[in-house]
């Protein structure tokens, strides 16, 4: 019993192009290199944030208030879909006082005091973030419970 031949007799089989990096590959190359080395900048080049502490409170998504915490500053009152924080500013920090939210999540979040740290207030749709400042880089970055 003879086999089926699977190809003609005579034909060579095709073998495979031997794969060269290009020029244009090193440029590739050098692009990707330079964009991650553009990006690594970006991030830790900005150096220790020296300028002032600022509370950014913002209510519906828009910038409400920029307040520099020098201790002048004192408190506010700001009202979000029909609810009402009274927000203390100070050298120390911000807090809100009082709410009339239902949940009073804004109030139990206590006083911040460091840049990125915020207090949201969801059913008034009113956020109090800081920022600037200088970085504690031994401070936790959250504490949960």
């Amino acid at each position: 019993m003879c086999l089926p031949r699977t190809r003609p007799v005579g034909t060579a089989m095709r073998r495979s192009p031997e794969l060269r990096p290009t020029g244009w590959d090193a440029l590739v190359v050098l692009a990707v290199i330079l964009l991650a080395a553009g990006c690594a900048l970006a991030v830790w080049g900005r150096g220790g944030g020296t300028e002032a502490l600022t509370a950014v409170v913002s209510v519906d998504g828009a910038e409400a208030d920029r307040i520099p915490l020098d201790g002048r500053a004192g408190e506010r009152v700001y009202s979000g879909n029909g609810y009402t924080l009274t927000v203390e500013f100070g050298p120390e920090g911000v807090r809100v006082r009082e709410a009339d939210c239902p949940t009073q999540d804004c109030v139990h979040t206590g006083t911040i005091t460091r840049s990125g740290q915020s207090i949201v207030c969801l059913p008034g749709r009113i956020i109090v973030q800081l920022e600037g400042g200088t970085a504690d880089n031994e401070a936790p970055d959250i504490v949960i419970g």
